[in-house]
């Protein structure tokens, strides 16, 4: 009868936590990875991203051609809308016959709307000075730029026509202008510029501290 001589089997040790240094070395080439695109494409320095990462305040320098740039961007900046609503007449008279014999009136209710604002594509770079976190900004004047009436709102009311005389084809037209002109005056006298400008500044002060900026002046 054969005897097997059986061998004690042999039982390698796994040592702890071997995963480990792989994991670390992952998350290291990550965070280098990332902290290269940041370098790349933000353009800023490794300084800069450490200075990031720690919590700490990042400086962005602006000058006076990317102030300049960034205000004519905006082009015709509209920052108030007048409404009026109002009847105009208009009437046509005959130098001989009465009124009611020769006459045409029409009564238009008008809806009209007034948009006022500041081109900033006329900024002059003369009109922008930069001094560190400092900015000084002069914007043109306001100025209206449409005045324009709601055809969907503005109907003929009402039209007498004289016994002998027939509609005038251009009386309509004629009433529908001189509506847009009192829009405009209208417009003028309750201060539309004036709260145009002041609305412009506003936002023209906002849009320079959004870039860094802390003293901040425009006129």
């Amino acid at each position: 009868m054969a005897v097997t001589d059986l061998q004690p089997a042999r039982v390698e040790r796994v040592r702890p936590f071997s995963w480990l240094p792989g994991i670390l070395a992952g998350i290291v080439l990550t965070l280098a990875t990332i902290g290269i695109a940041i370098w790349a494409f933000a353009g800023l320095g490794l300084l800069q991203l450490g200075s990031m990462l720690r919590g700490g305040a990042v400086h962005i320098s602006v000058d006076q051609p990317t102030v300049v740039r960034q205000i004519r961007g905006l082009e015709r900046l509209e920052t108030v809308s007048y409404t009026m609503d109002k009847i105009v007449t208009g009437e046509r008279d005959n130098p001989i016959l009465p009124q009611f014999l020769a006459g045409d009136k029409l009564l238009l209710v008008v809806h009209g709307e007034a948009i006022a604002g500041v081109d900033l594509s006329k900024l002059q770079p003369s009109d922008v000075t930069v001094r560190g976190d400092s900015v000084r900004v002069h914007l043109p004047p306001a100025e209206i730029f449409t005045t324009s009436l709601d055809n969907t709102k503005t109907k003929v009311y009402s039209r007498d026509t004289g016994l002998f005389s027939s509609p005038d084809p251009n009386l309509e037209g004629e009433v529908r202008e001189e509506a847009e002109r009192q829009l405009r005056k209208a417009a003028l006298d309750d201060g539309i510029l004036k709260t145009a400008d002041a609305n412009a500044r506003q936002t023209i002060t906002n849009i320079l501290k959004s870039l860094g900026f802390a003293n901040v002046g425009v006129n």
